[in-house]
């Protein structure tokens, strides 16, 4: 006999676990109840927590449960609700069920209220998990898809709306506003469902799966502001010319105001708030705060709070730096009480003994049918229209056929404000429910079918490398400057990966205040020459960044202006602690280049030890010698390499700065000859030295950076490092370099030697460090 699957074997457990639950949680509803006697004027906070706990542990069982037969988890959370509600346990046990979820409004509007939070933190979630790059990249094709599938349902939703009879509608008055409803419930896709369900498939990278999530972006991003109007028509109950103009300028206004100037507001704060606070998770705080006051004016626009707390996060997801830990925060407070609370009370709201009336079930499939053939038919039919292939079409349409959150929050907002009654909820809950169980196993039958074309191969492995690169874990750069010729290089090197990378900077003067003892007056002359240098570095830098910006090509995917981030911070106390405090909010790349860099033993200096030490990331030390270029097209770079990873990494980062400066770049391979060895080693093997220069080579051909690679054999790596670079005329040695274990800050042999006697400038790259700092708090 066949062994059961894992999640058969482990329901009967889950199913024990949810019984105890649910008799535990009535045990101690009945026991609330009789101490508090007959205070019904005033709601049982114990009745409160006992809601909340059985919504979240009966949602996150369920939802393990759906996860494990291949469903998003958001259903087990439904299911869980209807469960509990009048459609299953209200039926079995009535009084039970009315002991756990009393009508009384005072108590009703307790887990309400959290529910009503939950909505706002779905939508922020749902903004900071949009990817507007994407949907730019792909917005011809996916605008088509979402707008043709908007329309279709859109249209067949309204004129159900319009032909039900008067007996199913909750206001006969108000119908336009309900088909307004019906026609949105029925046409907008849930991009978490899409984007879950595409991603465990593994077709987040693959064209078609990329498409399908556009489309599903810019479908929620319109939804949305349709909802957000729409709400706005039904508080006033009819159409009203002036009321609708207010609310299409007012989100236009929003948005327009949200995504030109509010970024900058937001990554400010973001930033601000993380640099300055000390105390537990400020940045959450900090983003609460954005999402609340943006659903505000929202809501003060006459549109729903639902699109600024959208918006807000889209915002917050484009922040340059944190974006990984705000993404762990929010979503384990969201995942781990507000979704199961909202969604649990969705299904308690949800009362499907209502399909038994024949006119309820013929008008429930009628909606499953509409919402089903529009959106597919929509989507396959953009799809066709836009070139595509009848199989990849086939999974536009079964992609974007996934209701899930979505309608289930416009279904919430309808009945909240009365243009749904609870039998039309029910049926738009149950066409969500329907429509979401069926996308998976349809899309992963339809993507299954796709052939992989040689342009999307080509792209997948550039994008395969990008995910393995040394340098895509950074996020913030730390640069260290004092006024001298090794601080203006260092300037140049950190505009090269802002305009590459996209990295915000901050700078640092880090020469010594003067003393209180020495007066006021020229400690206060100091600390303004500090800061006056910091500036104007950082004004240098944005100069470089803007300089290549315009020298660059059109292709050349470079930051624009808007992504060029700059902070200027003072040194306001010991130069170790105050490294140590910045590398703790997120910095984790450093461009030090100070003077002088060696020390009176021949190694680097004490404040280069003190800083490397303090510094949790990556160091990068700049030091400038000879005839400095005067542009940094006239940078000539040389790469030197021995196949350790450590050499690769250093020349990864040496072909960013090629890229950026468009400067000439050589690798050079050092080999020791084979007959000063007394014992063989494993690198001898002939192959070595091509599979480094192939290695190389290949992160040269994705940063389209030409490479004269050349190969030298000799028993001082560090001669021929310098022969090679004086025969060459290169101005700037970029080398991979790993700590030593020693009293002072050594490098080994070959970095102690260039930086005594180099005549042009090297970077010394320390590239076997954590490439991340810590998690800021």
């Amino acid at each position: 006999m066949p062994s059961r699957p894992n999640f058969l074997k482990s329901f009967p457990s889950s199913a024990l676990i949810i019984l105890i639950a649910v008799i535990l949680s009535l045990s101690i509803a009945q026991a609330a109840f009789a101490a508090e006697g007959q205070k019904a004027s005033h709601p049982s906070e114990g009745l409160f927590l006992v809601q909340i706990i059985l919504l979240v542990v009966s949602g996150r069982l369920l939802g393990e449960l759906m996860v494990r037969i291949g469903q998003p988890s958001i259903m087990g959370q439904i299911i869980a609700g209807i469960i509990l509600g009048p459609s299953l346990l209200g039926m079995v046990f009535p009084q039970a069920q009315a002991s756990l979820f009393p009508s009384d409004q005072a108590q009703k509007s307790m887990a309400d209220s959290v529910g009503q939070l939950g909505i706002l933190f779905l939508l922020l979630l749902a903004g900071m998990e949009t990817d507007l790059g994407l949907a730019k990249r792909l917005r011809k094709s996916a605008t088509g898809v979402s707008l043709m599938g908007i329309v279709i349902p859109f249209a067949a939703g309204f004129a159900l709306g319009e032909l039900i009879p008067d007996a199913l509608l909750p206001d006969p008055q108000k119908r336009l506003v309900t088909s307004l409803f019906l026609g949105t419930a029925l046409s907008i896709s849930s991009v978490k469902i899409v984007a879950t369900v595409v991603r465990e498939m593994d077709f987040m990278r693959r064209d078609i799966g990329q498409l399908i999530v556009a489309s599903a972006i810019i479908d929620d991003t319109v939804g949305w502001v349709i909802i957000a109007i729409t709400f706005g028509l039904a508080e006033k109950g009819t159409v009203d010319l002036t009321t609708l103009a207010t609310s299409v300028t007012g989100t236009l206004t929003f948005m327009a105001v949200s995504f030109t100037v509010g970024r900058r507001i937001v990554f400010e704060i973001i930033r601000w708030t993380n640099d300055n606070f000390r105390s537990d998770l400020p940045v959450l705080s900090a983003i609460i705060a954005i999402m609340g006051t943006m659903a505000i004016i929202t809501n003060l626009i006459g549109v729903h709070t639902v699109l600024g707390a959208f918006v807000a996060g889209i915002l917050v997801g484009e922040s340059p730096i944190l974006t990984r830990q705000i993404d762990v925060q929010l979503r384990g407070l969201t995942a781990a009480l507000f979704m199961p609370v909202f969604f649990g009370l969705t299904g308690l709201q949800t009362d499907l003994t209502v399909l038994a009336n024949p006119s309820i079930l013929l008008l429930t499939a009628a909606i499953v049918v509409i919402a089903s053939i529009g959106k597919f038919g929509g989507a396959f039919a953009a799809a066709k229209f836009g070139g595509y292939s009848a199989s990849e079409a086939l999974a536009l349409g079964c992609g974007m056929n996934a209701r899930g959150s979505t309608e289930v929050i416009v279904a919430t907002i309808g009945l909240s404000v009365g243009v749904l009654d609870e039998k039309l909820f029910s049926v738009i809950v149950a066409m969500a429910v329907i429509t979401t169980m069926a996308m998976p196993p349809t899309l992963r039958w339809a993507l299954a079918r796709l052939p992989l074309r040689e342009e999307e191969r080509n792209r997948l492995e550039r994008e395969e490398f990008e995910s393995g690169s040394f340098l895509g874990n950074f996020e913030r750069i730390l640069l260290t400057v004092d006024g001298s010729q090794s601080s203006r290089l260092a300037t140049w090197i950190a505009a090269f990966f802002v305009m590459t990378r996209k990295m915000p900077v901050t700078v640092l003067d880090v020469r010594k205040p003067a003393s209180p003892d020495r007066g006021a007056e020229m400690a206060s002359a100091t600390a303004e020459a500090a800061q006056s240098q910091a500036k104007t570095a950082a004004q240098e830098l944005r100069k470089c960044a803007t300089d290549l910006l315009s020298a660059a090509s059109p292709d050349a995917n470079l930051a624009t202006e808007s992504d060029i981030h700059i902070t200027v911070r003072d040194r306001n106390g010991e130069l170790g602690t105050v490294l140590g405090d910045i590398s703790s909010t997120g910095h984790d790349l450093l461009f030090t280049g100070i003077e002088p860099s060696m020390g009176e033993d021949g190694r680097f200096s004490e404040p280069l030890q003190i800083m490397r030490s303090a510094f949790k990331g990556t160091s990068a030390i700049v030091t400038a010698r000879g005839t400095p270029p005067k542009r940094p097209q006239d940078l000539r770079i040389l790469l030197p390499v021995s196949g350790t990873e450590r050499s690769i990494r250093a020349a990864e980062f040496g072909l960013v700065i090629a890229k950026a400066a468009g400067a000439h770049c050589a690798l050079l391979l050092i080999v020791e000859p084979r007959q000063v060895r007394a014992i063989p080693r494993i690198s001898d093997r002939g192959n070595d030295n091509r599979v480094v220069l192939k290695a190389v080579g290949e992160i040269a051909e994705y940063y389209h950076v030409e490479l004269e690679k050349v190969v030298q054999e000799g028993p001082s790596p560090e001669l021929s490092i310098l022969r090679h670079a004086r025969s060459g005329k290169y101005n700037l040695i970029v080398l991979g370099v790993s700590k030593r274990a020693s009293g002072g800050l050594s490098y080994g042999s070959v970095a102690d030697t260039l930086l005594q006697t180099a005549d042009r400038s090297c970077i010394f790259i320390e590239t076997d460090l954590a490439t991340s700092a810590a998690v800021p708090s």
